[in-house]
């Protein structure tokens, strides 16, 4: 790790610790830590930023600090620490950001077909508070299953991982390096941080729009992505524009 910057390594390990706790506390440690909803019991301020340290298994983790690890320390060198960190924290407050306003709206958009559709507001609060302490739900006679399920899906489901300040990062160094060459995992040919790292963005936006899945879990925060990779690049774009003397970046 001789090659690792300090902030990288520090986030390295806070994030490795974090994820050994969850193995030990379970349920209670995604239960304070984890992002939830703001409408859910759950929620606090602070998770705004622990659960950017935060993950499902060790797949999620594992690709996640392999990221970190490949691209974080030579953009760390390149804009300095005190830069870095803003860029690290800043994009996982983007992605949290982009991710529960789309998290409302879904929520939002099925609660108030509920209402049209005759459910008091009563009953929905009931079946909310009902599958969040058992973990079952009853749907609504008349109702599409699909519309109680959306309901449920944003009001229960938590957001973790470091992956939308992981976005911002690669996107800051895709602009910074555009042309270097990267190696993808099992296709033997160079191809360059733009293409590769805009790619990848590509898909994310496709499977947030649509809904489908390409690569991931089907439960992946995607406008998190979106949102980390959108911060993440405006603020290198700004400083590239306007702070440094652009000899630094050729």
């Amino acid at each position: 790790m001789g090659n690792l910057t300090d902030t990288v390594k520090t986030l390295l390990i806070a994030n490795i610790l974090f994820f050994v706790g969850t193995l030990f506390l379970g349920d209670y440690a995604y239960q304070l830590f984890a992002l939830w909803f703001p409408k859910n019991a759950n929620f606090g301020i602070w998770q705004i930023i622990t659960h950017m340290f935060m993950h499902g298994d060790e797949t999620h983790i594992f690709f996640n600090m392999f990221a970190l690890f490949m691209f974080g320390s030579v953009l760390e060198k390149s804009i300095g620490q005190s830069k870095f960190i803003f860029i690290y924290l800043s994009a996982g407050l983007g992605a949290a950001g982009l991710q529960v306003l789309f998290s409302y709206i879904g929520y939002s958009n099925a609660y108030n077909a509920l209402i049209e559709q005759g459910i008091p507001a009563e009953e929905i609060t009931n079946l909310l508070e009902r599958a969040a302490q058992t973990g079952k739900y009853y749907g609504f006679s008349g109702v599409d299953s699909e519309i109680t399920m959306g309901l449920i899906n944003n009001y229960l489901t938590p957001m973790v991982g470091a992956s939308g300040a992981i976005f911002g990062v690669l996107a800051a160094f895709a602009l910074i390096y555009p042309n270097l060459p990267l190696y993808f995992i099992f296709v033997p040919i160079p191809i360059k941080a733009k293409y590769l790292i805009g790619g990848y963005f590509l898909i994310n936006l496709y499977s947030a729009v649509t809904g489908s899945t390409i690569l991931g879990p089907s439960n992946t925060a995607y406008w998190a992505h979106i949102g980390g990779a959108v911060v993440g690049f405006i603020i290198m774009w700004y400083w590239k524009k306007n702070s440094f003397n652009q000899n630094r970046w050729n």
